[in-house]
């Protein structure tokens, strides 16, 4: 808005003001016009008053899957839709007197219109190249990249094409499905990383691929379910491998900073789904057919297939959509049960996060605090001996100074003098500690210590040597005597349990009777797929005696959510890590 006052004794100047602003209100009105030029252009090419912001974010994306956060945070979407031009669909009345140029008419105005209907509902478009194959030599392929190319640029496009080859003939399938604009494929992974790598890259290392692992039809069985020596499947294996591919850059050792692979685990199989989780991990992103026609049931799937966070899983639907009288209602439908499945997940994590809150006691949140500081806890990422990549390790060894030691006392007395399982009232039900060679020793003398300086209580402290003394008194055991004396031992984890089973059988060889073990931090964790029950749990079954622990994996999560200190995605993966081995 230009104001102009013209005051009558100015005379000449008032007369050069208004020439002035004249030719500035014809620079402004060039100007917008230009502008209004342009942004019309812009809503001509792209149809939602955002897709130019979203189309700049998404070439911002590191990669496929990059890309495929965005949109699905965008949309708050994990709908995939197929596009999958079936004849008797396009043409119900019939199809074979058509020329391959009215089919390929046809498809095209078939998957366009459920295009421009359904965009504000996908995460991601799924074209499956056979159906566009089958429309003719000539003109089928241009027609599926006509399609791909009139989806809006920051949707993602999984182009289906099940591939599984190597060497060049891999090469040679992976430039002529980007070169018509695909963002990612799926693959067929049984010839190994060979058949793979072309897809993921080099000059494809932006791109995506999401490889067959537990497809959702019965025959699926006759090979993916087959049990390997290992005692895995061969879709566990799979679902490792995604992992380990994963991270190879250009056939290399060296970790690439985005993921390459997803996998293809139907729906029809909530339990293969859930194991195909397990032995992926909570980053790797899974397409899971079958919802629907095939029998899949949603929320079974999105409780075995979703990561705590909710994502981490697309659903796959073609003609549940194409066929409904309003694609676009359908897939706003589809789109809504997605999500209250996903709240209902989320939701049962969060209470089981909300139970342990409940359960953290001032001892354990500052034994958690001190074991951080001291660098005995960490965060990260840790291969465990059972071959687990952990979110967190604790090595009780790195309690190195006289401070830590008398602060980890206190927290082992507190534990005791809390636990009904230790204790009568006030008075302790032991007589001595018992402190397996070699971390024992100096974890007894601790504890010993700290039950007599702050709850008074004053119990015996023997431990073993790893070899018989031959010299003095000899013998293997030092300090009280724990003959006919009820014995609490102490340790900091219990990983397999063979120490203190080999203690509680020498413990017993002498008159003596186990009445506990008391260690620093319970992982909480079932020993393997197969084996429901923890090693501590396996322990107190075993033994018919109790473990006790400062804390556990449940105070953990509890501790992680209440510290302003650590962010929401150490707590993500310690609760994932819950779900998926915890007990």
């Amino acid at each position: 808005v230009l104001r102009l006052s013209i005051k009558s004794n100015k005379g000449t100047a008032n007369c050069m003001r208004i020439q002035v602003l004249h030719y500035i209100g014809l620079v402004v009105s060039v100007v917008a016009s230009t502008f209004c030029c342009a942004l019309s252009e812009t809503f001509e090419s792209q149809k939602d008053c955002s897709s130019s912001t979203q189309e700049s974010l998404s070439e911002t994306m590191s990669g496929f899957f990059g890309k495929l956060d965005a949109r699905v945070e965008s949309a708050n979407s994990l709908l995939c839709i197929g596009l999958d031009p079936h004849m008797k669909e396009v043409f119900p009345e019939g199809w074979e007197d058509k020329s391959e140029e009215e089919k390929c008419d046809a498809a095209y105005t078939f998957c366009k219109t459920l295009i421009d209907a359904t965009a504000p509902y996908a995460a991601c478009y799924k074209p499956n190249a056979a159906f566009f194959e089958a429309l003719g030599s000539n003109l089928g392929v241009a027609t599926l990249e006509r399609v791909i190319k009139s989806i809006p640029k920051f949707i993602p496009v999984l182009l289906d094409v099940k591939r599984g080859d190597i060497g060049s003939t891999a090469s040679a399938y992976a430039e002529a499905c980007y070169d018509i604009g695909a963002d990612a494929v799926t693959l067929s992974p049984l010839m190994g990383w060979d058949s793979v790598s072309p897809f993921v890259t080099g000059k494809y290392s932006s791109k995506g691929a999401f490889v067959l692992c537990k497809t959702s039809n019965p025959g699926s069985n006759d090979i993916l379910a087959l049990e390997l020596k290992s005692g895995e499947t061969v879709y566990e294996r799979i679902a490792n491998l995604a992992g380990t591919w994963s991270s190879l850059a250009d056939g290399t050792e060296e970790t690439c900073t985005t993921p390459r692979l997803g996998l293809v685990v139907g729906a029809t199989d909530p339990e293969a789904l859930k194991r195909a989780r397990q032995a992926a991990g909570p980053n790797v992103w899974i397409l899971a057919p079958g919802v629907g026609a095939q029998g899949g049931d949603l929320l079974d799937a999105a409780r075995a297939g979703l990561n705590a966070a909710g994502t981490g899983m697309l659903i796959p639907v073609s003609r549940g959509i194409s066929k409904a009288p309003n694609p676009g209602e359908a897939a706003l439908e589809l789109k809504e049960k997605i999500n209250q499945a996903r709240n209902q997940v989320v939701s049962a994590e969060q209470a089981a996060v909300g139970e342990a809150t409940e359960g953290i006691e001032p001892y354990q949140r500052e034994f958690l605090e001190f074991s951080l500081a001291e660098g005995v806890l960490k965060f990260g990422s840790f291969v465990l001996k059972s071959g687990r990549t952990s979110p967190y390790f604790f090595n009780a060894g790195l309690f190195a100074s006289g401070g830590a030691l008398f602060k980890l006392g206190k927290a082992y007395a507190a534990a005791i003098m809390a636990s009904s399982k230790l204790t009568n009232g006030k008075e302790v039900n032991f007589d001595v500690i018992f402190g397996p060679a070699y971390k024992g020793i100096s974890l007894g003398a601790v504890v010993c210590a700290a039950l007599y300086s702050d709850f008074g209580v004053d119990v015996g402290f023997a431990y073993d040597r790893k070899e018989a003394k031959d010299h003095g008194e000899g013998g293997k055991l030092v300090g009280a005597s724990m003959e006919n004396k009820r014995v609490l031992v102490i340790d900091d984890v219990i990983t397999a349990g063979t120490a203190i089973r080999e203690s509680h059988k020498m413990l017993s060889s002498i008159g003596a009777n186990t009445v506990g073990v008391i260690i620093a931090l319970d992982r909480a964790e079932k020993r393997s797929l197969d084996d429901p029950v923890s090693a501590v749990q396996a322990v107190a079954r075993d033994l018919e005696i109790p473990v006790v622990s400062i804390a556990s994996l449940p105070q953990l999560q509890a501790f992680l959510q209440k510290s302003p200190d650590y962010d929401d995605a150490i707590l993500a993966s310690v609760t994932e890590y819950r779900s998926q081995y915890g007990v």
